[in-house]
């Protein structure tokens, strides 16, 4: 099955020899009308982790991974589907595409950490964007 990837797990040590191995990166992309959020769903929680929202004219940078049904059953448990993400999909040149993304939420600032690590995965997916953020 095909799973687009944002945040963390655009890392692909991170996909490939902790959370999916054997997982195969197929190439980056970005998905139109998206825009890329930092939240967590418990107002109280101090940091956000990556979530994608609806909105005209933006684009999510991400990558297209090859997983097994047991990769989706480990990233199920990691995202904690369905109590915090829910699973969505798009298609692709005739090819159902999943992803995931969190409904309810707080805007929070992400970890340095975090943020390192994405920005490692755009580069593993030699995607020119780095974010930035005030820690």
């Amino acid at each position: 099955m095909l799973y687009f990837a944002y945040g963390s797990n655009l890392n692909h040590y991170q996909m490939k020899n902790i959370r999916c191995y054997g997982s195969k990166y197929l190439k980056n992309h970005f998905l139109k009308d998206y825009k890329l959020i930092f939240c967590h769903p418990n107002e109280l929680n101090k940091f956000g982790y990556a979530n994608i929202i609806k909105k005209k004219g933006s684009k999510v940078s991400g990558a297209i991974w090859e997983i097994t049904k047991e990769h989706e059953k480990i990233l199920d448990s990691y995202e904690q589907f369905p109590d915090i993400y829910q699973k969505k999909n798009f298609n692709l040149g005739g090819k159902k595409i999943m992803f995931y993304i969190m409904d309810k939420y707080f805007i929070k600032d992400p970890p340095k950490s975090y943020i390192d690590t994405i920005n490692k995965g755009y580069e593993d997916c030699n995607i020119d964007l780095r974010i930035k953020y005030r820690f």
